[in-house]
């Protein structure tokens, strides 16, 4: 009579492992999108040098309007368009935040002021740069809000190309901003809408999420 068969050693403790792994698997992927998402909101400017037909700030910090204008008065871009503007805040307003007299800048600044949201920069951004016949934008907003805003402008702009100009704000720039808990509740929430729109997340939900930073 053959003997019979022995059964594999170890297997038993193998799916063992395996069953523990299931639930810390989704913590696991999510943990390295993080980290990615802090390598994508840490880069620099993407061909600072090159010139691009047009240039698109994204509201959100006095610093974000200063580099825009700063931008066009070096010739970076030839008109510039900042998105989200307060109703009453005017382009003298703006210039004075850079130095800038309003009339080095007259006839080449658009204020957009219908968005209240980054998908909503994106529709006025991908609107303005259609009007204008614009092949290039240089996109100006914070290094954590960039990934999610070159999301949205990407799928309202695919035919126009993205040269991001990211800022690190000051609050980030300041000592010991790595140790506080604000620093990284305000990287964590920014992480979660850039999942939401990677999703492509619509509606009242998404609303929600979708505010500016």
């Amino acid at each position: 009579m053959a003997p019979a068969a022995r059964r594999p050693e170890g297997r038993p403790g193998r799916r063992r492992w395996l069953l523990l792994l299931v639930p810390v698997l989704p913590l696991l992927l999510l943990g390295a999108g993080f980290l990615r998402f802090l390598a994508l909101a840490a880069a620099g400017p993407e061909a600072p040098e090159r010139l691009a037909d047009g240039i698109a700030v994204l509201t959100g910090g006095a610093e974000r309007v200063e580099t825009g204008l700063r931008l066009l008065r070096d010739g970076r871009g030839r008109l510039l368009l900042v998105s989200g503007v307060h109703p009453q805040v005017t382009l003298g307003d703006l210039a004075r935040l850079a130095a800038l007299p309003p009339e080095a800048v007259s006839g080449r600044v658009t204020l957009g002021r219908a968005a209240t949201t980054t998908r909503g920069n994106a529709t006025e951004i991908a609107a303005w740069a259609r009007a204008e016949h614009l092949a290039s934008l240089r996109i100006v907003t914070a290094g954590y809000h960039m990934p999610r805003a070159l999301l949205e402008l990407r799928r309202a702009l695919p035919e126009v190309a993205l040269l991001p100009y990211p800022l690190l704000p000051a609050p980030l720039r300041e000592a010991g901003a790595a140790g506080r808990l604000h620093t990284w509740s305000l990287l964590g929430r920014e992480y979660l809408k850039y999942l939401a729109v990677r999703a492509g997340l619509t509606g009242p939900a998404a609303g929600a999420l979708d505010a500016r930073s």
